[in-house]
């Protein structure tokens, strides 16, 4: 590289001007009309249904069954990346992205939402979702007994075989 290619750049740079913003000091734009900021849950429209807490991909929403008729779910807040798929989710419209962008503190519970909800199933009807594939039923039998304490997922599956081992050997003939 040559002296003159180096003048050269440093005339670019100083004619390009200042890039970053005075964000503190000036006051901020209005957030763009797509922004999702942290998710909000309304517990008078939420059924419970879980499906916020099946497809987090944080794994930030728990749930607890107290009993069949008691659900507590729980929003940590700590490593939520604000993808919004809790919302598109959610077949009640229960929860909804707000437009706040400064979500930082120095403590976890001013993030953390718990919803306690009574679960009354309608054994007539019945709502209709997209039943989980093979592998998700599996794993997801019974109620769910996430460890709130702990604050982390717990599978917990009340199906298996009596008698029968976990795992099956082949049988392979050599020749």
């Amino acid at each position: 590289m040559s002296f003159l290619s180096k003048i050269r750049e440093v005339m670019i740079c100083l004619g390009a001007g200042q890039v970053t913003l005075p964000y503190p000091v000036a006051a901020a734009e209005p957030v763009p009309e797509r922004f999702r900021g942290r998710p909000l849950f309304n517990a008078a429209q939420c059924i419970g249904c879980a499906g916020c807490a099946n497809n987090c991909p944080a794994r930030e929403i728990l749930v607890f069954d107290v009993c069949q008729e008691v659900r507590i779910m729980k929003y940590l807040g700590r490593r939520c990346t604000y993808c919004g798929r809790c919302a598109d989710l959610c077949p009640e419209k229960a929860i909804t992205m707000s437009r706040e962008f400064e979500t930082a503190t120095q403590t976890i519970p001013d993030l953390q939402q718990n919803l306690e909800l009574f679960m009354s199933t309608c054994q007539r009807c019945g709502r209709c979702f997209t039943e989980p594939g093979p592998l998700e039923q599996l794993m997801l039998k019974g109620y769910r007994f996430d460890a709130l304490a702990e604050e982390r997922w717990v599978y917990r599956s009340q199906a298996h075989l009596q008698n029968e081992p976990l795992v099956r050997d082949i049988d392979i003939e050599l020749d």
